[in-house]
């Protein structure tokens, strides 16, 4: 029982959909300048995702939205909240795997990761922190497939940066909730990173930032060291500004070359993801997916501009 009800009756009382991330696709931007605005569906804010199923439960609405952010924990996560509501329907955006990788390497530098780029993600030899599996976006859809009962609905960052509104009328259609364009701001809710400020905290935090650091088993004693890592890193960051270029490692932070050889190798991956989408999202998408024109880097001014 969940709630006081009978967990068969709960879920079938319950339409749920579970935005999943992924991380780095504008995900932040969307679970507070996006979902919030969302009307005809309650929203469970991602902080109060620890409690969400029971949440759920005793909320009188009948649909629900929530959002997390999974990359390699997603299938374990969406595991637990399955065994609450089995027909969940979940969303998935994806993002080009170079620039995706990138991204979250660039997060991990921000955060005071000594390590560099090749030794982050492995394409070779694959001995990586990330693995090569990590980048499988069609064994992330089987796994959702294999977890609900519901066929995920797969969105692309890409097509979010190239037409903003065109993305949140199909996510809003998709989930039968509507919105008020004059509500929703472009503004990208973190800030991205020059290249130089990042540079700067992967050479300092050698000095700062042990290679291993002591691991509490404290709960409050993790949060306290990643907090005192955090700050530290934005303050290398803001003065990184100010530093001479000659000071700092002269090769690229993530090099273009073994971005190129990702974007080959998962080239098919990419491929498979968006006939996914073509053949299984909902009927009348006002977006057009296909391996082409979802391939193709798109510029503009939106909130994927997060880097």
């Amino acid at each position: 029982m969940i709630g006081g009800l009978p967990m068969a009756q709960q879920s079938s009382e319950k339409e749920v959909f579970f935005h999943v991330g992924l991380g780095k696709t504008a995900t932040t931007y969307l679970q507070y300048q996006f979902f919030p605005k969302l009307r005809g569906i309650h929203y469970v804010q991602r902080t109060r995702y620890p409690k969400a199923h029971k949440i759920i439960a005793r909320d009188p609405s009948s649909r629900h939205l929530l959002s997390r952010e999974f990359d390699q924990q997603l299938q374990e996560e969406i595991e637990k909240f399955a065994v609450h509501y089995p027909d969940t329907r979940a969303i998935v955006v994806l993002r080009r795997h170079d620039g995706w990788i990138a991204s979250q390497y660039r997060r991990f530098a921000k955060n005071g990761i000594q390590i560099p780029f090749e030794e982050f993600f492995d394409i070779e030899k694959n001995q990586g922190l990330w693995k090569k599996a990590d980048l499988d976006y069609s064994k992330k859809i089987s796994i959702i497939e294999n977890t609900f009962t519901r066929k995920p609905l797969v969105l692309f960052y890409e097509d979010m940066r190239q037409d903003p509104y065109a993305f949140f009328d199909q996510f809003s259609k998709a989930i039968g909730a509507s919105y008020n364009r004059d509500q929703i701001s472009l503004n990208a809710v973190h800030p991205s990173y020059e290249e130089k400020q990042l540079k700067a905290v992967r050479s300092v935090s050698k000095i700062f930032f042990p290679a291993n650091p002591k691991q509490y088993q404290n709960g409050f004693m993790k949060r306290l060291q990643w907090r005192k890592q955090q700050l530290t890193s934005y303050s290398i960051m803001a003065a990184a500004r100010f530093v001479p270029d000659a000071w700092l490692d002269a090769g690229e932070l993530v090099p273009a070359a073994l971005l190129e050889k990702i974007r080959g190798v998962y080239a098919d991956d990419w491929e498979k993801v968006h006939a996914y989408a073509l053949a299984n999202n909902d009927e009348s998408s006002p977006l057009p997916h296909s391996a082409k024109t979802a391939a193709a880097t798109t510029a503009g001014s939106s909130p994927s501009q997060q880097s």
